[in-house]
Formats: C-alpha cells, sequence, structure tokens
C-alpha cells in the first residue's frame, strides 16, 4: 500500500522535470498543495485531480493507479481473444474473408446481448471478456447478411465491449470502440440507441480526462433528442415509448453533468440536473432500466450524491444517497454509490467507520468489479492508514481487500 496518489504525483511530476510550483502553475492550484499532496497529506478531490492530470498530461485515472490490465486479464479468460475480435479488419469493406463465421438467428442475437448485459451489471467481467468474442463475430456476420434489422444488438456488443475495455483500463480501445458502436447503431436507424452509444462515448471520454469534449457529446445527444411530447400518450404502446425516450434523454443529462462535476462546476451540474428533474417527475412507477441505461428518481439521487462527492460536499452527498431506493438500482451501480458515500465520509470528522463499511459493501456487491476500480483501491488504503490506533474486524476485512485489489493490477 506505499504506491500512493502523492507518490505518482511525484513520479509523473519528476518523469517531465517539473518542479512543484511549475506544476502548480500549469494546474492552477497552489505550490502548497502541490507539496501536500505528494506528502500524502490532504486529499485528492476529484476537480484537482482532473486538473493534474492536465497539466501532466496523462490521463486523470494514471493517479488512481490505473493501467491497462489486458494482458494479465487475458491469461485468465482470454480478453486477449476480445482485443483481437475489436482490432479485426474483417468488417472492413472490401476485406472481409469469413473469419466472423456465419450469421445466427436474431433471437439468438438478442438472447446473447442480454446475457452480456446480466454479466456486466453483475460485474462478472472474466466471464463477460470470454463472452464477447464470439458475440461481435455472430454480430458482425448477421449484420452482413441480415442487414440494418441486426444492428441495433451489434451496436450494444460494441457498447459492451467499450465499457469492459474502460474498466481494462484501456481507455484507447474503448474510445475507438464506442465510434464503432456508434456507426452501427445509426445504421439501424433508431436514434435512441445511438444517443446511448452517445452516453458510452461521453463516459469514454471522461475517463480519458476531456472534460469538455465529455460533457459536450452528452449534452449534443440529449439535445438531438430531446422529447417534445404534444399530447397524451393515446394508449399503453405510445406511453411505453414516452418513457424509455425518457429514459434516455435522462441518462444523458445526467451524463452531462458527471464531467461538469469533475471540471468544478456546480453551476452546470445544478442546471443539468434540474433539467433532468423535469424528466424525472414522469417517473412515478421508479426507475427504468431502457436501452441498458438507467434513469428515475433514485438514478437522480444517486447521482447526485456522486456529485456532490466530487464537489467536496459530503453532507449532501450523504443526504443524496438516503434517497436511493436499493430496489432500483442493478449491482454494480449499487456498489458505485457506496463508492461516493466512502469518499464523503472519508472527508467528514469522525466517519472513518463509515467510510470502512461502505467499502465493505461495495467490495460484497463484486469483488472482481471493486479490483478495477482505482476508487476502491485508494479510499481504501486510506482508510486503513486512518485507522491503525485500532484496527476492528472491519478494517482487517477491508485490508485484506484492498491488498487483493493492489496484487491483482
Amino acid at each position: 500500500m506505499n504506491d500512493t496518489i502523492g507518490t505518482r504525483i511525484r513520479q509523473a511530476r519528476k518523469e517531465r522535470g517539473l518542479k512543484q510550483h511549475e506544476l502548480a502553475e500549469r494546474a492552477g492550484i497552489s505550490t502548497d498543495m502541490v507539496s501536500l499532496l505528494e506528502r500524502g497529506e490532504r486529499g485528492l478531490t476529484v476537480p484537482t485531480m482532473y486538473a493534474l492530470a492536465g497539466a501532466l498530461g496523462i490521463e486523470p485515472d494514471r493517479l488512481l493507479g490505473k493501467r491497462e490490465r489486458l494482458a494479465e486479464a487475458g491469461r485468465d479468460r482470454g480478453i486477449l481473444r476480445l482485443r483481437d475480435a475489436l482490432q479485426t479488419t474483417a468488417d472492413l469493406p472490401g476485406l472481409e474473408d469469413g473469419a466472423d463465421g456465419g450469421p445466427v438467428s436474431l433471437a439468438d442475437l438478442e438472447a446473447g446481448v442480454d446475457e452480456g448485459w446480466r454479466m456486466y451489471w453483475k460485474g462478472q467481467f472474466a466471464l463477460l471478456a470470454a463472452h464477447l468474442p464470439d458475440l461481435i463475430t455472430a454480430a458482425r456476420a448477421t449484420e452482413r447478411e441480415h442487414g440494418g434489422i441486426a444492428c441495433r444488438p451489434l451496436a450494444q456488443a460494441y457498447q459492451l465491449s467499450a465499457d469492459l475495455m474502460v474498466h481494462m483500463g484501456s481507455d484507447d480501445l474503448a474510445f475507438a470502440v464506442a465510434r464503432r458502436g456508434l456507426r452501427a447503431a445509426d445504421r439501424s436507424g433508431d436514434p435512441l440507441q445511438y444517443a446511448a452509444l452517445a452516453g458510452t462515448l461521453s463516459w469514454v471520454r471522461l475517463h480519458q480526462g476531456c472534460l469538455a469534449d465529455a460533457e459536450r457529446v452528452a449534452r449534443a445527444a440529449a439535445e438531438n433528442i430531446q422529447p417534445r411530447f404534444r399530447r397524451r400518450a393515446r394508449d399503453e404502446d405510445e406511453a411505453e415509448a414516452q418513457i424509455r425516450h425518457l429514459t434516455v434523454y435522462g441518462s444523458l443529462l445526467l451524463s452531462a453533468a458527471a464531467p461538469a462535476a469533475a471540471a468544478g462546476d456546480a453551476d452546470a451540474v445544478a442546471s443539468y440536473m434540474r433539467e433532468a428533474q423535469v424528466a424525472a417527475l414522469r417517473f412515478t412507477g421508479g426507475d427504468r432500466h431502457d436501452y441498458n441505461l438507467n434513469f428515475g428518481p433514485t438514478q437522480m439521487a444517486m447521482q447526485a450524491a456522486h456529485q456532490m462527492a466530487v464537489l467536496s460536499r459530503p453532507d449532501r452527498a450523504i443526504a443524496a444517497a438516503k434517497r436511493v431506493n436499493r430496489a432500483d438500482l442493478l449491482p454494480i451501480s449499487w456498489g458505485a454509490m457506496h463508492l461516493d458515500k466512502a469518499q464523503a465520509y472519508m472527508e467528514m470528522r469522525g466517519k472513518v467507520p463509515d467510510a470502512v463499511d461502505a467499502l465493505l459493501t461495495a467490495y460484497g456487491v463484486s469483488p472482481e468489479w471493486c479490483r478495477h476500480q482505482g476508487l476502491f483501491r485508494n479510499l481504501g488504503a486510506a482508510a486503513v492508514r486512518a485507522s491503525r490506533r485500532r484496527e476492528p474486524e472491519q478494517v482487517r476485512k477491508l485490508r485484506a481487500a484492498v491488498g487483493m485489489a493492489l496484487a491483482s493490477q
């Protein structure tokens, strides 16, 4: 646990030949702040992390200890097969050679996509990595055979792959795959599917540290599908179509709020949340999960907790988390919310035991998912250090969990 955020900042600074005051000037923070961060005497807020990463010319998650883990994961379940499937030339016009195999029925293809999403939301990344190569090649072959009708499942197979690549520490490959997904979604003729892929692209850009572009992509996608329902739904089918539309639209607004929070722009966050709240008022039966996006009152509360944690407003983060309905959240979303709670508790006096409990709850959702979360590793290490004088059973459990996460890097 000696590999801390402070040591990573210092190492990256020295690699670039910068003195502390030069890094501070580039990042727009004080030299004292850089010194305190490097000595581990001050916690790193998310906006400061992005500012330092931009000044150092690195991806923000590198300061959390993130690095590409494709080779390590590949020794287990063949994630390298997925990388090869994603980087193939077999889907380029005029270069197809039948390597993708034959098409499958649309029902089988959609069932494979649904199974992939179940694995993803449970944090079963090794199983998902083993599942995706055959799914992608089958989807490509089926699109060539049947055209646009197979484009939606193909787009979602790429979406799943992009999401997984982010967790695997391969943001550049995730970006390339998300773009392929967008092209497939465009061919599907479904504007909501295209917007959903734009949300994934925004998330990838956020992890790449491109905050302005991440916000722009999500905002533009939301504007492109802004609801203009001129009348109440005439029947159940129309009502269902309207609520699906609002799910995607509201989710994109929350996607735009995330990079705004990371940039420390509280006014922009508040604006996006106000607009999203208008859409959420239609969700009287709880949250919805459409196009593999989540939206509704609970998602609003969860994202508010995240934004307030990022903006270093811990009291408001914990208050928002209390409005979350557990039944409305898919497993790793529940885990992510507890990482946000742990981040907030670590900023509150006397709340380290609460942070420990929140981290263990996140770990219990999916140890495999947690091992890929830099926030878990760093918050966990900080919570263990803050508990040195007394180490009850919960802290010993967290020490073991963080040790396993660090060992898996």
